[in-house]
């Protein structure tokens, strides 16, 4: 059995970003032991790389789709809706942080202390100028190989949202930047498109009670 690394053993080998690199590649098991909810960083390719820091503007829309998705999964008794700082087993030697995630009720063994060890129905991810392009195309091939059934990125920059469905083998894909994005993951949840461009954002209680359909 290969021996267990520890945080000592691990070397920073990039000036630019953090990047962390062991005698050996980590695996996600030893990755989710070693860091924690605490800790901004990710797994990639057996390395521990860690995540720039969020600005205002991505928090803002991260707390206030964190409400809502939280509030009406709830609300409906549909599943199980997970922040950043909860990772996400790409394989033995990836591990995302997506800015949400979505489980439905039916396949919550999935989610554990840890981390989750399978597939979520919605992966959510707020893009922001400072990502570059290889880290998009990085996400998204990550989300697309696990089989991810629905995919949103956010383009906070050019106000638009990347949506990806599968179907069978292949995704669909669709960009919007205005109409009423509906999802199929979350049954029956929906927003419009220009509400996550806001300036400001919409309150949080007055949007779910309208998406919600109702008295909450």
């Amino acid at each position: 059995m290969a021996q267990t690394l520890t945080t000592k053993q691990l070397t920073e080998i990039d000036d630019r970003r953090v990047v962390l690199v062991g005698p050996r590649p980590l695996t996600f098991e030893e990755f989710v032991d070693l860091f924690d909810e605490d800790d901004e960083v990710e797994l990639i390719d057996g390395m521990v790389v860690k995540r720039l820091a969020a600005r205002d503007l991505h928090e803002d829309l991260f707390g206030w789709l964190y409400f809502l998705l939280v509030g009406y999964t709830e609300e409906k008794d549909l599943g199980i809706v997970r922040g950043s700082r909860t990772a996400v087993r790409i394989t033995e030697h990836r591990g995302r942080l997506p800015d949400l995630t979505f489980v439905r009720k039916e396949r919550v063994d999935i989610v554990r202390e840890e981390g989750i060890y399978g597939a979520p129905d919605l992966v959510i991810e707020i893009i922001s100028r400072w990502d570059t392009p290889a880290d998009i195309v990085g996400l998204e091939a990550d989300y697309r190989g696990m089989g991810v059934p629905e995919i949103w990125l956010i383009d906070q920059q050019h106000e638009r949202v990347r949506v990806l469905r599968k179907r069978g083998q292949r995704y669909t894909e669709r960009t919007m930047s205005k109409g009423v994005l509906r999802s199929e993951a979350v049954e029956g949840f929906w927003l419009k498109v220009e509400w996550l461009f806001a300036k400001p954002l919409p309150s949080k209680l007055k949007t779910l009670k309208e998406i919600v359909g109702g008295e909450i």
